[in-house]
């Protein structure tokens, strides 16, 4: 009788993607439960551990701890390392020490890599990959040394610290920040709302994270010359413009009446830039207008670019969208931009992602505020803000019960490693 033979079976790249965040969150936890992370040297309860690991490793800022007072420095650094894992990818971080080693990288790996970041081809990628690595060091550092003067004159020595933690959590889009104090925790930025210096040096941390890391390449080969960049780079950067000046006329004109001019545009500037994925604050979101809180609902589902350091639904999905919708109402057959024809299989894989998006958000809102008995507009923020991995929160999140917080989780989950990344890796053979 013939012997069967078995083939060996190998994790697909989409597979490798959704393991690797999972198990760098479950490590995260662990080590966020351990007496030495928290400040009052006690263990922290595992829901609480997960939910802070969730957060940092799928950048997304959203906390049931305040991380200034609750955490210890072990726990910030914990935290800090988890963002800049999540923030570059766990791919990218595992090619990244493989290549520090000396160690080849395989087609496999490189094919991992490509899904991971968003890149059109195998080849270049690891250049790629050193050009990332090289671009993220230096524009964290270049962030946390403009910040260096404000944090040193405010908090002496500890300033060195809030300096790196908060350039990185604001390149890598987190929001997370270490302000907070047991007499006034999650403050965010609201004690730097007229600093212009804080305010726009995070905005540039911000959009230079968000809008990715092929952006940053053809920006850097191509320089000035618009007319060389990939489609994709001019998509995303036209659409990224549009997406801060315009709300930021609306929160403008429509709120904030209570802040004198000048302050008024700071604030409407940080608001429009930080609720598309970066998750910091630097007014009290909660006193915003209702039809201001709806347009950030729309801001935090888009999110950011994609290959970058952001989440969300992307810009390129709302953008093909919106393409394929103007091209319908002209009786057009085919979508396009700048000369270039859209492929039926881009604006097929846009539309299922953003239902994708926005049934995850409205499912996650309608269960927490059913089961919290909560305002439904309240509870869609805070659902919109964890699948489009943002962090801005009306401060019921803190307070919620465990369900409600295992949605959340679940949410910013499948925020960061994206839809058709978690199916393609449950179908794949």
């Amino acid at each position: 009788m013939p012997e069967k033979s078995y083939k060996k079976k190998h994790l697909t790249s989409f597979q490798l993607i959704i393991l690797g965040f999972a198990g760098v969150i479950l490590l995260g936890s662990i080590l966020l439960m351990l007496p030495f992370s928290s400040v009052d040297r006690i263990p922290t309860p595992f829901h609480e551990a997960l939910f802070t690991a969730t957060s940092a490793v799928c950048v997304t800022g959203l906390v049931v701890k305040d991380t200034g007072s609750y955490w210890s420095l072990a726990g910030q650094t914990i935290i800090l390392v988890l963002i800049q894992i999540g923030g570059l990818g766990v791919v990218t971080v595992a090619a990244s020490v493989s290549l520090l080693s000396g160690k080849k990288i395989s087609l496999m790996q490189r094919s991992t890599m490509q899904d991971a970041i968003s890149a059109p081809k195998v080849g270049g990628i690891v250049r790629l990959t050193r050009f990332i690595l090289k671009g993220t060091f230096l524009i964290e550092a270049a962030g946390a040394l403009l910040l260096l003067p404000v944090f040193l004159w405010d908090y002496k020595g500890k300033g060195i610290w809030l300096s790196v933690f908060h350039s990185i959590s604001a390149f890598c889009n987190a929001g997370f920040d270490i302000l907070g104090t047991s007499a006034n925790p999650f403050p965010s930025l609201t004690g730097y709302s007229a600093n212009v210096l804080v305010n726009v040096v995070i905005m540039l941390l911000i959009i230079i994270g968000g809008i990715g890391f092929l952006t940053w390449d053809d920006i850097y080969t191509n320089k000035m010359k618009f007319k060389r960049y990939r489609m994709q780079s001019k998509i995303i950067l036209v659409t990224t413009a549009c997406l801060i000046l315009i709300p930021i006329i609306f929160f403008f004109t429509c709120d904030l009446k209570n802040l004198s001019a000048g302050n008024r545009l700071l604030a409407a500037a940080f608001q429009s830039v930080t609720t598309r994925t970066a998750g910091f604050n630097t007014i009290d979101i909660s006193k915003m207008s209702e039809a201001s809180k709806a347009v950030m609902i729309l801001l935090m589902l888009i999110g950011g670019s994609p290959g970058s350091t952001a989440g969300g639904m992307k810009t390129t999905t709302f953008t093909v969208l919106l393409l394929n919708a103007i091209a319908t109402f002209r009786s057009q057959e085919n979508a396009g931009a700048f000369g270039r024809r859209l492929e039926y299989h881009v604006i097929k894989n846009a539309a299922t992602i953003a239902m994708l998006y926005f049934t995850l958000f409205f499912c996650g809102g309608l269960a927490i505020s059913i089961y919290e008995e909560l305002p439904l507009l309240d509870c869609l923020y805070e659902a919109a803000s964890a699948v489009g991995t943002v962090g801005l929160t009306l401060g019921i999140t803190p307070k919620l019960h465990m369900f409600s917080q295992i949605v959340l989780i679940i949410l910013m989950y499948l925020g960061r490693v994206g839809g058709l990344t978690l199916i393609y890796a449950v179908l794949s053979r």
